[in-house]
């Protein structure tokens, strides 16, 4: 059966692959308990039955739809039916928690809900946040919507390049979730990227722990495996289940949280078992230690690759490290202070350090990027760039630097590049410290903490108003039983003999960090900074 493509539109790559090789198995998920297989011959007569019935409930091209199903054939076969109409796919991860996601569902203004019956229950509890949905699809195993036999060719509408595709959400670690606008470029500058630089393809059989992932494989014709865990809660994902999966399958490539890998690799290493079958690991949404890169290595093929790239919802991937390059030459810099290198440039991509700027930067400068070792704002320009973010105009603003019909993406981020190019991460710029001996950056002043044995991790707060905001390094503790007062002392000691922390006065332990849901990762720094100020209150009382 022939099945017609267009080559911008991602919707349409399940119809080639299904061209070239229609028996070979495109998707292993588990349904009613057990793991069943699909050919993309047979995922793409799913998205043709999606295609030729979704318009009699109202979906044509610009309509928004908001997916809110679990990872699986319903959720691909429709995601890849939408972009093929033309629709608007809305995704919003429900790991941000009920108060974001229902400011994200009111401002984004979707008109066809597609979701699981208890996504239905949530919408009918808080219908007043739905009040643009014309209609509700609710998927159920019962439902007979993707499962008739397609009638013919279908013939999708005409979509262009810059036409919007999807309205992805941040994860608003600094701030409330932002809903960026991805047109059928920007997906297909993403899997441009995945296969030529990090050569996915049809020989490949990959276990994404990002739902969306599994798009951009299936795609380029690489079997998908679902992994068994919950997308939105990577940080509790059960090893066991996520490993078995990996060796019955023969898994070769995954991509997925830095907080999966830390489970993953630690019952590796603690019950002796291996990956042999992997050959390339990415790790992404999160910082990466040294130390993690070194876990996985341990349970890895010695030939295999492992990527750390760096990027943003609105930027992704921007530039790229390998796990070898971050043990034998960066990770020893980065515990002397000197920040997190993410590596150089991806084909296409531009990097630059400009001065830090609170407000919007109405256009670019060529006097503006800083030379190499000086830190500053990051900015990113390349074929992944997104233009801008929906229905809010102030967030673009300053978000977005105009060049000459180009634009720049602001990543909210400060580094700098070093002079072979790498770039270098040194924190948020909303989580600077600006005092009257200058300025402090998060993970530099973290970093050299952390090297104290029996720290967790660390936090650099300011408490006051800059430019005279006080330093304040919080730790959390890997045994909370330790001597808190004897790891004061040492911290104490440890920074100031070290030229990045030695103007740091006060260090606190905090029992357990405020983080984001989804990674336990992100550290709300907001919310240590209000407690550090109570705190130091209650010392100068004393």
């Amino acid at each position: 059966m022939p099945f017609a493509t267009e080559s911008h539109n991602i919707g349409h790559t399940l119809a080639g692959v299904a061209n070239r090789q229609p028996d070979r198995v495109g998707l292993i998920c588990k349904k009613n308990g057990s793991y069943k297989k699909w050919t993309f011959r047979e995922l793409e007569l799913t998205v043709q039955s999606f295609c030729q019935s979704l318009p009699g409930h109202g979906i044509s091209k610009e309509t928004r739809v908001m997916l809110m199903l679990k990872p699986g054939l319903e959720f691909i076969g429709l995601a890849f039916a939408l972009f093929r109409l033309g629709a608007v796919v809305i995704l919003i991860d429900p790991g941000m928690g009920f108060r974001n996601l229902l400011r994200c569902i009111a401002s984004v203004r979707p008109e066809v809900f597609i979701a699981t019956p208890k996504a239905a229950i949530f919408k009918l509890l808080f219908a007043s946040h739905f009040n643009m949905v014309k209609q509700t699809i609710v998927i159920h195993p019962w439902s007979s919507l993707g499962r008739q036999k397609p009638k013919g060719l279908f013939q999708a509408p005409a979509t262009d390049p810059d036409d919007l595709a999807a309205i992805i959400f941040t994860t608003g670690s600094t701030g409330p979730p932002k809903g960026v606008c991805y047109t059928h470029a920007i997906f297909q500058a993403q899997l441009n990227f995945i296969r030529d630089y990090y050569k996915i393809g049809p020989t490949d059989i990959d276990q994404p722990a990002f739902p969306l992932f599994a798009l951009f494989s299936i795609g380029l014709g690489a079997t998908v495996v679902i992994p068994d865990m919950n997308p939105t809660r990577p940080s509790r994902v059960n090893p066991l289940k996520f490993i078995r999966t990996i060796n019955e399958f023969n898994v070769t490539y995954s991509f997925g949280s830095p907080a999966i890998w830390n489970r993953v690799s630690r019952y590796c290493l603690a019950h002796g078992l291996t990956l042999p079958s992997l050959r390339k690991v990415l790790m992404a949404g999160a910082p990466v230690s040294g130390e993690l890169v070194a876990r996985v290595r341990a349970i890895l093929p010695d030939t295999a690759e492992i990527h750390t790239p760096y990027g943003a919802t609105e930027s992704l991937p921007s530039t790229d490290i390998t796990g070898a390059e971050i043990l034998t030459h960066t990770w020893p810099l980065t515990r002397q202070g000197k920040g997190t290198c993410v590596g150089r440039p991806l084909p296409g991509n531009l990097v630059r350090i400009i001065a830090m700027v609170d407000g919007p930067i109405t256009a670019w400068d060529d006097c503006l990027p800083l030379p190499a070792g000086e830190i500053g704002e990051i900015v990113v320009q390349g074929p992944a760039v997104t233009k801008s973010y929906d229905h809010n105009d102030p967030e673009n603003r300053l978000a977005k630097i105009p060049d000459h019909g180009a634009l720049w993406h602001r990543m909210g981020d400060v580094g700098y590049l070093d002079p072979s190019g790498r770039l270098w991460v040194c924190g948020r710029k909303a989580h600077r410290v600006i005092t009257s001996h200058g300025t402090l950056f998060t993970l530099p002043c973290e970093a050299i903490c952390n090297t104290l044995p029996g720290i967790a991790r660390s936090a650099l707060v300011g408490v006051g108003s800059s430019p005279n905001q006080t330093p304040v390094l919080i730790v959390e503790l890997l045994d909370r039983g330790q001597d808190h007062a004897k790891i004061v002392r040492e911290l104490k000691e440890l920074a100031a003999n070290h030229p990045t922390t030695h103007n740091i006065r006060h260090f606190l332990i905090h029992q357990e960090f405020p983080t984001d849901i989804r990674h336990n990762v992100k550290i709300f720094r907001e919310k240590l900074a209000v407690w550090a100020t109570t705190r130091i209150a209650c010392e100068g009382e004393k």
